[in-house]
Formats: C-alpha cells, structure tokens, sequence
C-alpha cells in the first residue's frame, strides 16, 4: 500500500530537543501502526536534523505506514538572538505558524494526502486552533510525567496552595501523589524562579486543554498507575510511553538528534568491563556554570571509576561561554574517561559496560534510564526535573541523590560527587536493590508498549479513533457532494447523463469540474477517499423529471 492511500496525520513539534525526539518517537511508533505521518518544525532546526541523522524530503517506511518531513521558515533569520527569548519567540511562531501550517495542509490535500488529524507537544497550543479553523481534529503529546501534569493542572485552575511569595516553603500535596517538599514541585512554579516564561509557555497548553480530543502522554500505566487513572477521569490521558522503545521499528534510523554522536563511544565502551562505566549527561538544555564542571571533574578524577561524559557546547545563538575541562584533566584521566559532545543515549544505556546514569532527570532520560534498567545518579537544575528526581530515588527507588535544584543554589563539591560516583558503581546490598528495581521497570516498561500491553493498546485505540474521525470528515465533506449528485440525477436523461469522475475530497466540493459524458451503461460513481459516492438506480428513458438515486458507500 503506498503513502498516499494511508489515514495522515500532521505533527508540529516545538523546535527543542526534549520537544522533537518524543514526538518524532511517537510518529515512529505511529507509523508502525499503518499510518502515513508527517513532522514539521521550524527550517532552523529541520538543517540541523539533515545533517545529524541523514533526514531527506522521501517518505520513510516504519512498520505498517510511513513517515516523512516538512520543515518551514520561522520568519527570523539563520543566527537571530531572540530564538533564546521565548517571551519574543513563542508569539513569532505562533504568528508564522498559524499562516504556514493551514498551507502546507492545503498543500497536502492536494496532492493527495489529506490531513485527518494534527498532533502538537507543549509551548506550540495553537496548533489546535489551526485543526478547529480547518474542520481537522487535534491531539497533543505531554512530555513530561503525568505527576508533572497534574501539579500544572493544579496550579493553573487554583485548586491547591503552592509555594508563593507570602509562604515560599509550604509543602503540596496532590491526589495520589506523594508529599511534594516545597523544593520538590517543578521549579518553574517556584515564586522566585528565574524563567517565568517558562512557566507562561507550560501553562499557555492548559489555558487550551479542552481542544484537543486526547492526551498522549510519555507515560504508561504501571509506571504511574494511581495519578494516571485519576486524571483520566478529569482528561482524556491516553499513556503511550515508553515512546522510544518501538517493537516494530527497533532498527529505524530515523532520529530526532541536533548533533551526530561521535561514532568511537559504542567501541569505546566494548573496551570495558562489564558494570564498570558511569555516563554522565545533563541533557540538550541544562548549562552548568563553570565552577560547577571543575569540582565534577575533579570528583570523577579522585573516584578513579571509568566515565562516559557528554558536554555539549552551548548553541552558538545562546550567548554562553564554552564550559572547559580543568587544565591536564584529560591527560590524567587517559583511557579511563571518555569526554564527548553528544552521544547516542538509548545505545549507551543499554550497553553492558555502563553501571549508572548521572542524569539532569529530565522526563525523557527519565524514561530512558527505567525502559534500560540503568540505577541513576539524579542531578536535578530545574523545571520537572526536580520532581523528576524525587520519583527516581523515593518512589522508583532506582536513583541515589547528588542534588535537590535550583532552589538548593550550591555548587556540589568534588567530595560529594567522588562519594556518588563510587556508591553508584559500588557491589554492596543498597547498589543490588537498586539494580533490582531498575530491571523491574525495564521489563514493566518492554511489556507496556509489546502487542496487547497497556501503551500498544492505548495507542491503538487512539489510531482508530484518527481512523473514525477521518472518515467522519469525509462522510461530512461528501455530504455536499452526494446533494449535488443527486441533483444531477434528477435532472438529467439517458442521453445526457452526468459521469462524476475520480477526485480528491478536499477539491470535489467543485461539481461543475466532475461533470462529463458517460457511455450508455455506464455506473455513475465519485471517489471521496475512503468513501464513494454511487449511482444505483438511473433515470427511466429519457424522462427529464425521473428520479434516479445516490448513496455513500465506505470502502
């Protein structure tokens, strides 16, 4: 079956690393499931993503479907600064995307690949307006923990006290959630945090949340059972987590990365020993100050434990200075460290060799580390990832603590970060539970999304759904079209009978282009994909008032 004959679906991925790869993974795993998906985001990261992972403008084969890419211009030039500032940049895309995303599905619909549902994740809300101006339905992928989402939920519509100007150091307490310390919420709710817009950009999704049909979430339903089974009940949550374990696509090289990894890491890590390395990444945003990399480096070096580090340099738009290894650092560490600038993260945490994960504990390394089996080191800064980290060592029980955030607002010596490191590689009772436990969720995590588990079902049920709606809008397009057949039925003779060809749906609202000549025993039909619409009974003779009749026939 080709691309074209296929239910399409339309993301529209805010440009951020931690945005692009979850949706990319869930049009993957989309796309497995029979359906032709198209990403976009903007051109400026669209560059990037060529030349990362060899992206071109073919459609791809995953699975049962396909997907491809469309990227497009956000109106600002290659370098502009004020990508930065998302209180400049979100209202510009909001602009540009509104004009550009209804044309390139016109542009689609027209070359035979109608649109039947748009798909966005956080910051990029309008997404939704655009489906409710174009008659499409929309759904949205939360990236972050269902845990995250209601704390968000609750702080938008005022349903519990949180930490506030006049008492900064209340504790939460959620339904079906722990007792979240004060410093334990995520931080872009803090009275005092330094990226309000940030906040402004989450909660911007929440003042919109009734648009969408359904809530994907980056989730499944043993990892949060209580918290997910409640806010189901508030919000049409369908967890489809963990996105980037894809049974039906497990080779795929379609990727999402900004940067290629350096190709000698995996080779690398087979020069060590089995549980003996310990990788380190705080992810595609956090920024570390300087003095902070120093006492790491140092506390690594004073451990002597084998390590896989990723500093990626700051993008060049940013205005940071590049962070740099204290001086001789490299030289004394030589092959028992390993300093990179990116890497491919699901290849290393599955890598024998790798005995933990010192992680920032964002939600999709997160993820990563549980559907691995990989113990963490949780190294928290900001946002979710504080929450994040509370879950991994108090609730998952998988992580020991370096940190608490930014509400801590310390350098972490290198004396705590040498003890981590060796309690992380460590063979004692603490370590082996720890280990345990991780494994418990990486087999959790490979049953939800396998055949018939909990996130395959739930995905399922939301392709089908994307199928009902999608012939929905063609049965409701086609409704026009059969009037005016019926019509040319009634009005016409055996000798001048109208013949309604084979035409897109999204154009067959024109009937005077459908109209021509048939042959005598011609079956008068019109092809409204995946519908048509056919003659069964013709005018007696050549009784201009004889009615003939039409009906819609689903194919």
């Amino acid at each position: 079956m080709g691309s074209e004959s296929l239910v399409h679906v339309f993301l529209v991925s805010f440009p951020g690393q931690g945005h692009v790869n979850p949706l990319l993974r869930l049009g993957k795993r989309l796309a497995s499931k029979g359906l032709l998906v198209t990403f976009t985001t903007p051109e400026s990261i669209g560059k990037e993503m060529r030349k990362a992972s060899n992206i071109t403008d073919e459609p791809v084969p995953v699975g049962d479907g396909y997907i491809r890419f469309e990227f497009f211009e956000d109106g600002w030039d290659e370098n502009e600064p004020r990508r930065q500032d998302l209180d400049q940049y979100l209202p510009q895309l909001e602009r540009i995307g509104k004009e550009v995303i209804p044309r390139m599905i016109k542009k689609n619909a027209e070359q035979d690949r109608p649109v039947s549902c748009l798909i966005n994740n956080p910051f990029i809300p309008w997404v939704s307006d655009v489906a409710d101006s174009l008659g499409l339905p929309s759904a949205m992928l939360w990236v972050q923990s269902c845990a995250c989402f209601t704390a968000y939920y609750y702080y938008y519509h005022n349903l519990v006290p949180f930490p506030s100007e006049k008492e900064p150091e209340i504790d939460v307490q959620l339904p079906c959630i722990p007792l979240l310390k004060h410093d334990e919420v995520p931080s872009f709710l803090y009275p005092t945090t330094p990226y309000p817009f940030l906040r402004r950009a989450i909660l911007g999704q929440y003042n919109k949340l009734d648009k969408p049909f359904c809530i994907l979430m980056e989730s499944f339903q043993e990892l949060e059972p209580e918290i997910i089974e409640y806010m189901s009940k508030i919000c049409p949550i369908k967890p489809v987590g963990p996105l980037f374990m894809n049974p039906k696509a497990a080779n795929s090289a379609v990727r999402g990365d900004f940067m290629k990894a350096d190709d000698c890491i995996i080779e690398w890590l087979d020069s060590k020993p089995p549980s003996t390395v310990v990788y380190i990444s705080f992810g595609s945003v956090v920024y570390l100050k300087q003095e902070q990399v120093d006492e790491i480096a140092y506390g690594l070096l004073n451990s002597g434990v084998s390590f896989l580090w990723v500093m990626k340099p700051p993008q060049k738009d940013a205005g940071l200075e590049l962070l740099v290894l204290p001086d001789g650092f490299l030289e004394k560490v030589g092959d028992n460290g390993k300093v990179v600038q990116w890497s491919p993260q699901e290849k290393v945490l599955a890598h024998p060799s790798v005995a933990c994960f010192a992680t920032h504990c964002g939600w999709n390394s997160t993820m990563e580390s549980l559907s691995s089996g990989m113990p963490v080191i949780a190294f928290p800064q900001w946002g979710d990832q504080v929450t994040d980290a509370v879950y991994l060592v108090d609730v998952f029980k998988t992580g020991i603590r370096m940190c608490r955030g930014e509400a801590e607002d310390r350098i972490i010596p290198r004396e705590e970060v040498e003890k981590c490191m060796l309690e992380a590689i460590s063979k004692g009772p603490q370590a082996e539970e720890r280990k345990r436990n991780a494994l418990k969720w990486k087999k959790a995590a490979e049953e939800a999304v396998a055949e018939g588990g909990s996130s395959d079902k739930n995905l399922q049920a939301f392709v089908d759904e994307v199928k009902r709606r999608s012939l929905e809008i063609t049965a409701c397009k086609s409704n026009k079209i059969i009037e005016a057949a019926a019509d040319l039925v009634n009005k016409s003779t055996t000798n001048d009978f109208a013949k309604l060809v084979e035409k897109p749906a999204a154009a067959a609202n024109d009937v005077a282009e459908l109209v021509e000549k048939p042959a005598a025993d011609d079956v008068v039909k019109l092809v409204v994909k995946p519908a048509v619409v056919k003659l069964v009974e013709k005018p007696a003779g050549n009784d201009i008032a004889a009615h003939g009749k039409v009906e819609l026939v689903e194919v």
